[in-house]
């Protein structure tokens, strides 16, 4: 196995390729913005065949995720987003919780890179204490922020060995898995311009924000990536460059088997990993993160892990504070499962499409582009999973309109087994696992309609490596 210690270079030669890359920076700086971009886009170097010791996964077990602490803490010491801490680890309250999904790099089994997707919820976003995304918010679609990159110091000069294929796996498993439509993120603004010219992302605003606590009061450039649109730019701009060059084949039509996606047996769209030992081993032995939390983070924190196994490990909060349990109160798994709804009868019937967002015992909220009477009874059938699905008899009991969506909350008449089997496995469900062993129990249910066994985000992707270019 390789040992990727740093290795100590000569200061003279390290002061002097500094030197070098700040000079060419600022010389770069000085010309148009249009040939800037074309020559950022002139260093992109694609290997769609990456070395065989190279995975990318995501990082779901406790050394996985010290090693990507540990990368990330050393990256921002060295330079200056941190202060170093005793525990030799960058975890924050973010990393704790079930909606962030940490990506890991491995070479030849150690981890060289890491990048983390915070997924919208009662905590929000570190940026949006000092961003405006009311415009993003007002758009459609989930968001989620890209934060916490680090890349080994021995693989930073490989001509992005490990950061391409890295960007990679975050593009397509928020794309795919993620169910997100905008990326957001917080950048130094000596770095803004690669992810403008390259991933074009465009800023949230037209100044920088001078000190960005949450990066140890270093300045921040926000910036938005609308993910549906990405591919048809890339294809614009990419269109006839070198396959290496290509970013629209790299990131839209290529696929790189090193990439481990996960695999869910249900339509969720967070994987969640930290066990109850994970996060007192994180969060109160290695860390001080949940001592300093206020007294709202203790109540929300509390507010999602709502299981008796997590008690014991996360701040305790006053009876009276608690929120309770229950799937409907910051749940930890997030849906986004397909349904049919027959309506009307007759000449009048008609099959109207529906998006589940979040079920319970009793019902569940979906929204739908077409009007529904609301309080009548009519049966649905919902595709939970690839091979799992449920027939039930429902009624709308609630609507609200939001543009050309509207939002139902359902009432069902009687959950069947498929229903409450996958209730209680989200309810009771500690890690993205648990639920593929909670659906085992489900083998022997087959539904009796001809539904889509992928979710209705996976529609449209596709993944082609026949193209030949150089």
């Amino acid at each position: 196995m390789t040992t990727l210690q740093n290795t100590h270079a000569i200061p003279l030669r390290k002061k002097v390729r500094k030197g070098l890359h700040q000079g060419l920076r600022k010389a770069i700086a000085f010309l148009p913005r249009k040939i800037r971009f074309s020559i950022y886009r002139s260093f992109v170097n694609c290997d769609l065949h990456p070395d065989e010791r190279l995975v990318l996964k995501i990082a779901d077990t406790q050394d996985e995720l010290e090693a990507c602490f540990k990368l990330l803490h050393d990256a921002y010491v060295a330079s200056g987003f941190m202060k170093p801490d005793p525990s030799g680890l960058r975890a924050t309250i973010y990393h704790a919780l079930p909606t962030t999904t940490t990506l890991c790099a491995k070479f030849d089994g150690e981890v060289v890179g890491t990048i983390s997707l915070i997924r919208q919820s009662a905590f929000g976003f570190p940026l949006q204490a000092i961003f405006d995304l009311s415009d993003i918010h007002a758009e459609k679609g989930k968001i989620a922020e890209v934060s916490a990159l680090a890349v080994h110091p021995n693989f930073r000069k490989t001509g992005g060995a490990i950061l391409f294929p890295l960007m990679k796996f975050m593009y397509q498993y928020c794309s795919t898995f993620f169910d997100t439509v905008h990326l957001v993120i917080a950048v130094n603004p000596d770095r803004i311009e690669m992810y403008e010219s390259l991933l074009f992302f465009k800023r949230l605003q037209a100044h920088e924000v001078q000190e960005y606590d949450f990066a140890n009061g270093a300045p921040a450039v926000g910036a938005s990536l609308n993910l549906t649109t990405v591919p048809l730019i890339f294809k614009k701009v990419y269109s006839g460059k070198k396959k290496k060059k290509d970013l629209y084949f790299y990131f839209i039509k290529s696929r790189i088997k090193n990439i481990i996606l996960p695999t869910r047996r249900y339509f969720t769209t967070n994987d969640p990993v930290m066990t109850p030992a994970m996060l007192d081993y994180f969060f109160n032995q290695r860390t001080q993160v949940f001592k300093k939390l206020s007294e709202r983070e203790k109540i929300l924190l509390d507010s999602i892990y709502n299981l008796p196994e997590y008690k014991a490990v996360i701040p305790p909060v006053p009876a009276s504070d608690a929120p309770g349990g229950g799937l409907r109160q910051h749940q930890r798994y997030s849906l986004k499962c397909r349904g049919q709804l027959a309506v009307g009868s007759g000449a009048d019937a008609r099959s109207v499409e529906l998006q589940l967002v979040e079920l319970s015992d009793d019902g569940f909220q979906a929204h739908s582009r077409s009007r529904l009477p609301l309080f009548i009874w009519s049966p649905a059938q919902i595709q939970l999973g690839a091979s799992e699905a449920s027939s039930l008899q429902v009624m709308a009991v609630r609507s609200e309109a939001r543009g050309d969506e509207h939002y139902y909350g359902f009432k069902l008449a009687e959950p069947d087994l498929a229903w409450r089997k996958f209730v209680t496995a989200l309810q009771s469900g500690i890690t993205a696992k648990d639920l593929d062993n909670a659906s085992l129990f489900l083998m022997g249910h087959q539904p009796d309609f001809d539904a889509t066994t992928a979710p209705q985000y996976l529609d449209g992707v596709e993944f082609d490596d026949t193209d030949r270019r150089p």
